[in-house]
C-alpha cells in the first residue's frame, strides 16, 4: 500500500461539480429576481437545467457500468509499453480463495513456474488462512476485492464503502500478506464515491485488459479464445487477463472452468515467449 494521498477528481468529476453548482445558481436567481416572463417560460427553464443534471448522472452511472473505464478517475487496465512489462503479461485471479478450485490452480501456476495476483474477498479469506498464506509462501501477490463481494458495491455511501474496503485491508494484512496495493471491485462496478475511498486508502484500482466470462461460460476453450484468440494472437506483453478460482463455472463434466483454461493458457504465453506473472513482479 503506498499509503493516502489527495483525492484528484477526474475530468468527468470535476465538470459534474461545476454543472451541479451552475445549476443551482442559475435556479436560484431565476425564482428569486423573477423575472417579467411568464411561470410557463420559469418552469420550462427549469426543466431543461434539471434535464442536463439527468443526463450527467447517466453519464456517470455509464462509466460505473463500464469496468475498463477511466472516466471516473485512475484505473489501470494493462502495462503496455512499460518497462517492467516487457516480455511479460499479468494475470489476476478474482472471487477466491475456494477450498476446492485454488490449491488446484496454485498446482498448475507452480508446474508452469508462473505467478499471479489473487483479489480476494476479505470474508472467504478469514475462512481460508490456510490457502492465504500458500498464496503468500509460493510468491503470488494478494489483492484487495472488497470483505464482502457486496451485490451492491455501486450502489453504497461512501462510509460503507470505506469499512468494508479496509477490513479486507486489515484482514489480509493479519494473515501475514503486505497491505494490499491494488483494489478490484466486485464485478468491475462502482459509482463515483469509490475514487476518493481508494485514494484515502492508498489503493489503486486495477481492471484488466480481457477476461474470459468464466463465471458463466462453461466451455474452457471459449473462456481461452477471448483471453487469447485463437493460437494466442490477441496476447501481448503489459496485458491483465482475468479469470476465477471463485464463483467459476463449471464444464460439462463439473470440473471447474479455470482449470481447463490454465492448462492452455500457461504453454501458450510460454510458447510466444511472454512469462506469466503477478502485478507485483512487473510494479516492483
Amino acid at each position: 500500500m503506498t499509503g493516502p494521498a489527495p483525492w484528484r477528481p477526474s475530468p468527468l468529476i470535476r465538470a459534474s461539480f461545476w454543472l451541479h453548482g451552475f445549476v443551482a445558481v442559475l435556479l436560484t436567481l431565476l425564482f428569486l429576481v423573477r423575472p417579467a416572463s411568464s411561470l410557463a417560460d420559469l418552469t420550462t427553464i427549469a426543466a431543461g437545467l434539471v434535464g442536463l443534471l439527468i443526463a450527467n448522472h447517466l453519464v456517470l452511472t455509464l462509466a460505473g457500468l463500464w469496468p475498463r473505464s477511466t472516466w471516473l478517475g485512475p484505473n489501470r487496465r494493462d502495462f503496455h509499453g512499460e518497462a517492467g512489462a516487457r516480455n511479460r503479461i499479468i494475470l489476476t485471479i478474482d472471487d477466491g480463495p475456494d477450498p476446492e478450485v485454488t490449491p488446484a490452480v496454485l498446482d498448475l501456476l507452480a508446474a508452469a513456474g508462473a505467478t499471479a495476483s489473487f483479489f480476494v474477498i476479505g470474508q472467504r479469506a478469514s475462512r481460508h488462512p490456510d490457502l492465504i498464506r500458500r498464496i503468500i509462501v509460493e510468491g503470488h501477490g494478494l489483492e484487495n476485492h472488497s470483505f464482502s463481494h457486496d451485490h451492491g458495491f455501486s450502489l453504497r455511501g461512501i462510509r460503507w464503502l470505506t469499512r468494508d474496503i479496509e477490513k479486507a485491508q486489515a484482514t489480509l494484512a493479519s494473515l501475514g500478506s503486505r497491505p494490499p496495493r491494488y483494489f478490484r471491485a466486485p464485478a468491475g462496478l462502482r459509482s463515483p464515491l469509490l475514487d476518493p475511498v481508494l485514494a484515502r486508502t492508498g489503493l489503486q484500482l486495477a481492471a484488466w485488459t480481457r477476461r474470459g466470462f468464466d463465471t458463466r461460460a462453461h466451455d474452457p476453450d471459449l473462456v481461452l479464445a477471448r483471453l487469447a484468440g485463437i493460437g494466442g494472437e490477441r496476447l501481448a506483453e503489459g496485458d491483465i487477463l482475468l479469470v476465477h478460482d471463485g464463483h467459476a463455472a463449471r464444464d460439462a463434466r463439473g470440473r471447474p472452468v479455470i482449470l481447463g483454461v490454465l492448462e492452455a493458457l500457461l504453454p501458450l504465453c510460454r510458447q510466444r515467449g511472454l512469462a506469466v506473472v503477478s502485478l507485483d513482479a512487473v510494479t516492483r
